[in-house]
């Protein structure tokens, strides 16, 4: 599925499955959501309601988002629908870290630990996490207690 369409879909309940924390599958939750999810070599992450890994952005921090222009292109924020005001806390997540912070033209952007989170559009499925760190520059995964994962992927 193209990440242009992925995108578009955010607003929409997905049905399916998708990775959870526990390693079993689960229905997947709106792509809104925040839930733990495995990937290899970073341990127990933060994922969206999909399972698609959620980065942080180092610039930020912990602040409002600075990733804007093509920079949001290539990391889409994980945005709120219209009319949604609070981000779900899935499986394996503290719910007191969630939050939101606004964006350009009252889109709020999901945040945990304070940090805004954005997907990356070269991870192509659940469960990889391909704009960690290495190459990537200020990139990185954020752990499920909501430290910032600097390792690099084996």
């Amino acid at each position: 599925m193209a990440a242009g369409f992925r995108l578009a879909m955010a607003g929409v309940a997905c049905a399916g499955v998708a990775a959870c924390g526990s390693g079993q599958p689960s229905a997947a939750g709106p792509a809104w959501e925040v839930r733990a999810g495995q990937v290899r070599g970073l341990g127990t992450i933060v994922t969206d309601g999909r399972g698609y890994t959620l980065y942080i952005y180092q610039p930020d921090r912990r602040g409002p988002s600075v990733c804007t222009g093509v920079c949001a292109v290539q990391w889409p924020p994980l945005d709120l629908p219209r009319g949604v005001r609070r981000p779900v806390a899935g499986p394996g997540v503290n719910p007191a870290l969630l939050g939101t912070a606004p964006r350009a033209g009252g889109v709020l952007q999901v945040t945990y630990n304070r940090w805004p989170l954005y997907l990356w559009q070269g991870d192509t499925a659940p469960g990889q996490a391909t704009g960690q760190a290495e190459g990537m520059g200020a990139w990185y995964a954020l752990s499920v207690g909501g430290s910032v994962d600097r390792l690099p992927l084996p």
